[in-house]
């Protein structure tokens, strides 16, 4: 089974889940044909993607409330705001899925927040714009982030 594993990872995990499935019910099932060490791998990677996922939204959310208070852009605001809304719906179903995620929130805004604003002072540099605002000013709570909350024009 490992070989599939290499070979075909969807195959592979349909056949893992199959035995998984047969041997909760208390069928028989060769002990060879579970791939032990891959399934846990699987099982981690699960919660890796997860975290990734979460983290992915928290940062879409935080580039677009910088743009919002620094960009002297003025048509792009409604598309940062949409892109916001859809982000948190998305923060929203992945800790209604795995709402272990709520306690890391915080920190992945954190660690999320130095790096959204280089970027949006690269993106605004590269169109020659200057901040509205002082990026070392710009911090975001959890509610601000994940809440409805949007920046005063």
């Amino acid at each position: 089974m490992s070989d599939l594993y290499n070979v075909d990872v969807s195959l592979w995990s349909e056949r893992q889940a199959e035995l998984l499935r047969r041997r909760a019910v208390g069928e028989l099932v060769n002990e060879a044909e579970l791939d032990w060490p891959n399934i846990a791998e699987e099982i981690v990677s699960l919660a890796t993607s997860e975290r990734s996922r979460l983290r992915s939204h928290i940062w879409t959310v935080l580039e677009h409330l910088i743009k919002l208070q620094a960009c002297p852009a003025m048509d792009p605001p409604r598309g940062w705001r949409a892109s916001i809304r859809y982000a948190r719906r998305d923060i929203k179903r992945t800790l209604k899925h795995s709402p272990s995620l709520r306690s890391a929130v915080s920190r992945l805004i954190v660690e999320e927040t130095p790096d959204a604003l280089e970027y949006v002072a690269a993106a605004m540099s590269d169109y020659g714009e200057q901040p509205r605002v002082d990026f070392a000013s710009l911090k975001f709570t959890e509610d601000q982030v994940v809440g409805d909350w949007f920046p005063v024009d």
